[in-house]
């Protein structure tokens, strides 16, 4: 284990945006609960699909993808916030 300093651009939610040293670009920390939950979710969906329970599957992928896109939105406003073209 290293322990290093980062530059925080958020606060401390379930996914900060951070910058590692020597990074260009910060990336997004994920809690492991909200790591678990993806995870979770995804394998549902998958399990959904082979049941052929295409209404479940539909469900359990709006939420992962909505759960992304939260993650996603709170990164590129941290990056606008701080003035830091987006790495995509």
């Amino acid at each position: 284990m290293a322990i290093v300093e980062m530059e925080l651009f958020t606060d401390q939610g379930n996914n900060a945006v951070v910058r590692l040293p020597e990074r260009k670009y910060p990336g997004v920390v994920i809690q492991g609960d909200m790591l678990n939950s993806l995870v979770t979710t995804t394998f549902d969906a998958i399990e959904a699909l082979s049941r052929s329970d295409l209404g479940d599957a539909q469900d359990l992928l709006r939420e992962l993808a909505a759960q992304l896109q939260t993650a996603r939105e709170r990164y590129e406003a941290a990056l606008r916030d701080h003035r830091i073209e987006l790495p995509y």
